[in-house]
């Protein structure tokens, strides 16, 4: 009887935060209203991305918004990314150029650049993003940065990863989805804890505020995420889920690079607040006890009320996170939900194991 138990509490609390993710998969986004142009500084650190920028920077270069600059910052890239950046300059006016010398890299590498590219940014208002994205439309920055206000300082927008064939680029869109389930829901219980950097905006009164990058300028990673964990509150954060103001990446082709990749996120969770730590950490414990309990109880108990409790948690698996899917245009996920679940569980728990062991790589 104890295993039963322990799968129903299991389940009772996996459950939970489905009810908790659920404040987005519900999530209708309000009808239209008047937007007011502020003026815009996009900000795009780029290393090593001469041919990213040579694709996407046209789609920033045409958002219909009235009033932004493009604040491009090259940090001491090998490649080149400076020539690129000059040739679209000269053909227009509205580009920036910040230029970061490898004798100047030591200093803090990504969070160095961003803090020189911030600097040079003429308004108060910034929208960021990296140069392997596109944004979904025309109208991208323009829905991003209307949801500044004058307690709205913070605003989190969602990265996709483009579609592929394959296995692998299905679990990084599965991960993709679901950490963004995660700190959408969050943010709207009023608990935000995290955004990411391919589609992030705040202000610049915010970031001087927190001292910039200061607290965590050694960590190769965490210029969005821990920046958003440390200044975010539910008074200054808003989220933006409109489909228009996505944007997209290239994902991963290997899974090696996927990996790797991965390692370097995972290092910055130790950093968030404690009560966001124990709430992460309790979610992925409970997801791996619920598919070990459910197995054991299956084959050792009558099989009748473990095979409930499993099929009522797998159901409003599928009812929320394929909602989710569906706000996120990504619709082809709910069908390999339970499947794409467990493999992402081995490959979190192999890196939780790798990074014990090993210093991850740094940011390219």
């Amino acid at each position: 009887m104890m295993l039963l138990y322990a799968l129903a509490i299991v389940v009772i609390i996996n459950c939970g935060y489905y009810i908790l993710f659920s404040k987005f998969a519900f999530y209708k986004i309000s009808e239209e209203k008047p937007i007011e142009y502020f003026p815009v500084s996009l900000i795009i650190c780029a290393k090593n991305e001469a041919e990213n920028l040579k694709q996407n920077l046209p789609y920033f270069l045409k958002q219909n918004h009235p009033n932004f600059e493009i604040v491009l910052i090259n940090d001491a890239s090998s490649d080149d990314t400076l020539e690129v950046m000059e040739q679209f300059q000269a053909e227009d006016e509205r580009i920036q150029i910040v230029n970061v010398e490898n004798n100047e890299a030591f200093w803090g590498n990504k969070k160095y650049a961003l803090t020189l590219g911030i600097k040079r940014a003429k308004n108060k208002r910034m929208v960021f993003t990296d140069a392997d994205c596109q944004p979904a439309s025309n109208k991208w920055l323009t829905i991003m940065s209307s949801k500044f206000s004058t307690e709205k300082q913070l605003v989190l927008g969602y990265g996709g990863y483009e579609k592929r064939k394959g296995l692998l680029n299905m679990l990084i869109r599965y991960e993709t989805i679901m950490t963004a389930t995660q700190y959408i829901s969050y943010a709207k219980a009023g608990i935000p804890y995290m955004g990411v950097g391919r589609n992030l905006a705040y202000t610049s009164d915010l970031y001087y505020a927190n001292n910039g990058f200061i607290s965590h300028i050694k960590l190769a990673s965490g210029d969005d995420d821990l920046f958003v964990n440390e200044t975010a509150t539910k008074i200054n954060t808003a989220i933006c889920t409109e489909a228009e103001a996505f944007t997209y990446s290239e994902p991963k082709e290997t899974w090696n690079d996927w990996f790797l990749q991965k390692k370097r996120h995972l290092t910055t969770a130790k950093f968030y607040k404690p009560k966001h730590r124990f709430l992460l950490a309790l979610y992925y414990i409970t997801n791996v006890l619920f598919w070990g309990l459910a197995l054991a109880a299956v084959l050792l108990l009558d099989w009748q009320i473990p095979t409930a409790l499993i099929i009522c948690r797998l159901l409003f698996q599928w009812i929320i996170i394929g909602m989710s899917s569906n706000n996120l245009k990504e619709k082809d996920i709910i069908y390999v939900l339970p499947f794409l679940e467990l493999f992402l569980l081995l490959v979190q728990l192999s890196i939780f194991i790798s990074n014990s062991r090993s210093k991850p790589s740094r940011w390219k």
